[in-house]
Formats: C-alpha cells, sequence, structure tokens
C-alpha cells in the first residue's frame, strides 16, 4: 500500500484548467476560498460591508452563467463581514441560516459586488441582508442570513 498523497495548499486549476496554486492562507485575510476566490473587502463599518468578486469561465453552469453557490459564497461572506462589524473584540458569530433567491443570471465575467447590512445585532442572534449586484447595479440576488452570537466573557468575571 503506496502512502497517501501530501496535503495540498489550495485547490488547484479546477477542472485542470492549469490555473496556478493559490498563495497558502493568510490569517489575516478574509479565509482560504475568498482568498481562492479573489473576493475583496471595498468598504467594512458600521453594520454595512461591501465585498467585490471577479468571475471567471471556471465559475460557469451548464447554462454558461456564474453557478449560484458562488454567488451564495460571496452573499454569506458581505453578510458575515457586516456582521463583524458590529460585535465587541473578542466577539464571535457563524451564520445558522441562509436564504437565497436568484433574480437574474451572473454573467461570467462581469464583477459582481455584494452589500451586507445588519438589521439586528443581539446578545445571541443577529441577522443581516445581503444584495448582490452586477454590472451596472443590475440586480442578481438577495438574501438574509440569521447567525449566532458569542460575546467574549466580561473582565472579571468568574468561570
Amino acid at each position: 500500500m503506496s502512502d497517501p498523497p501530501p496535503p495540498r495548499s489550495g485547490i488547484a486549476g479546477v477542472g485542470g484548467s492549469g490555473q496556478p496554486e493559490p498563495e497558502p492562507f493568510r490569517p489575516d485575510s478574509g479565509s482560504a476560498a475568498t482568498d481562492w476566490l479573489g473576493i475583496e473587502t471595498v468598504t467594512a463599518g458600521d453594520g454595512d460591508a461591501r465585498l467585490r468578486m471577479p468571475t471567471r469561465p471556471e465559475m460557469a453552469d451548464r447554462a454558461d452563467v456564474v453557478h449560484r453557490g458562488f454567488i451564495g459564497l460571496l452573499a454569506d461572506s458581505a453578510m458575515g463581514r457586516a456582521m463583524s462589524t458590529v460585535l465587541p473584540d473578542g466577539g464571535r458569530h457563524d451564520s445558522f441560516d441562509l436564504k437565497l433567491s436568484f433574480v437574474s443570471p451572473a454573467l461570467v465575467g462581469e464583477p459582481l459586488e455584494a452589500v451586507g447590512t445588519v438589521l439586528h445585532s443581539g446578545r445571541r442572534t443577529g441577522v443581516v441582508e445581503c444584495r448582490v449586484a452586477g454590472e451596472g447595479g443590475r440586480l442578481v440576488a438577495t438574501a438574509t442570513a440569521t447567525f449566532i452570537v458569542t460575546l467574549p466573557a466580561a473582565s472579571g468575571s468568574q468561570s
């Protein structure tokens, strides 16, 4: 029996497209997935976040438009980034509910922009909405997500 192959640093060349290996994950970036997809934070603060994602041929579905899974990842990332702007240092959040509505197809090659806005930020949960747009502001999708919130322990409290 042979040894298993060594772990890879990321996803390379989807479908054998010859894409170069992605750069290793950097803890100060969004995530390995968002880095690999080229998602960038345009603005973030005060309960809002605007993220941009380029689209490329490897993201196409059978109809030659951007696969909706990539749009969902962009929306979830924008909403998570928006949620992170309202939490205190040390606060954490994880989405546990995500609803997406697709309005129009995203065309391969057009950049997509997602704007996440916090609607509610409480001690235990948060609710965020998002709009994903293509070129010219054309609405591609809307989304909402619910997050579980874990606030840092108060200093001086006993465990």
